[in-house]
């Protein structure tokens, strides 16, 4: 009876080192996807102007990919599994939206603030706003697996337009278009380091991983095992809110990355943050990485924004997975058939 058991273990670990082996081809060859044609012996001079252009341009580019879709899809998850809903997201929980409001109001109160005094107003109020919508759906009585997205899409509606209407009374329409439609055209050294703070955070979400599971599974189960609920329920609100705060600062909004890429996951390796949390950055940034190459090709040499591209390929996987879930509910699909089709 070991043996399937075994069996599935190695195919998971095989699927985690494809993933891995999969990142690393196409980072490489990403970095040579571009307008300007390099040769691989011209970065090896020192002096080369090439290996300056990948220095300043096309490496910090790559890193703020991997890192966007790595905190996205980790954010998404640590947010899907503390509110019991698979369809819950930075996207579907107003996170996105807030910290867009926030950034509004460090341009019209802080006109000639840095990057990092607009990062702070984004921080605090993707924050707050999470919180408020975590509290709005922990007053709905009937949870149903699409109430509560529907909740957080009307309330970050709600942020958008107070956004959008502020943005308009003050003539702040153009310079917040920057943050409204995520691209890396303009990812640059010295205005992307913000996104490395992803990187601590994700390993913060790592460590409180089982008490992420636990808080996950309610209230009374929390307290009955001695995990403070509501301290690792706002510490797991509030990492996801930094991780994509920090994002939207420096690349702007980005969809469906926290949703899709968490449910994936989850449906080959199940719903355990410890077991699924590897997997779901890895493949997070290998989403992200190929939408950007997509968007880069499509129409070479002009490139297209990444939130269409992941917008488009985002809601048609949406749309399969709410069917996929109404239907199965939080089913796995099984790796090895002799044990069933789904799980």
């Amino acid at each position: 009876m070991r043996l399937p058991t075994i069996s599935l273990k190695c195919s998971l670990c095989v699927l985690s080192i494809a993933l891995f082996a999969l990142l690393l081809i196409l980072s490489i060859w990403s970095l040579f996807i571009c307008v300007l044609d390099v040769e691989l012996s011209e970065l090896l001079q020192v002096d080369s102007a090439h290996l300056e252009v990948f220095r300043i341009s096309r490496l910090p580019r790559l890193l703020a990919i991997l890192c966007t879709g790595t905190g996205m899809s980790v954010a998404g998850l640590i947010m899907q599994q503390l509110c019991m809903n698979k369809f819950v997201s930075p996207t579907t929980g107003a996170t996105i939206s807030s910290a867009q409001f926030g950034i509004l109001l460090a341009l019209l109160f802080l006109p000639n603030s840095t990057l990092w005094g607009r990062a702070v107003f984004s921080f605090v109020f993707a924050v707050l706003g999470t919180w408020i919508f975590v509290w709005f759906i922990q007053r709905i009585q009937f949870k149903d697996v699409v109430m509560v997205p529907l909740v957080g899409i009307m309330f970050g509606n709600v942020i958008g337009g107070i956004t959008n209407y502020l943005a308009y009374k003050y003539e702040m329409t153009q310079a917040l278009s920057t943050w409204l439609v995520g691209h890396f055209s303009m990812v640059l050294r010295g205005r992307y380091e913000i996104v490395w703070l992803t990187v601590p955070l994700v390993v913060l979400a790592f460590l409180f991983a089982n008490h992420f599971n636990i808080v996950g599974m309610g209230k009374d189960f929390s307290q009955n095992l001695g995990v403070p609920y509501n301290f690792v329920l706002f510490l797991g609100l509030t990492i996801a809110a930094m991780i994509t705060a920090s994002v939207v600062v420096v690349v702007g909004s980005i969809s469906y990355i926290g949703l899709i890429v968490p449910n994936l996951v989850a449906m080959f390796k199940g719903d355990k943050i410890r077991g699924t949390l590897i997997d779901t950055a890895l493949f997070g940034a290998l989403f992200v990485l190929v939408c950007d190459m997509v968007g880069r090709m499509v129409i070479f040499p002009y490139e297209l924004p990444i939130e269409l591209i992941v917008g488009i390929i985002g809601s048609v996987l949406f749309v399969a997975l709410l069917l996929y879930r109404l239907r199965h509910g939080r089913k796995a699909v099984r790796l090895n058939r002799k044990e069933g089709g789904v799980a």
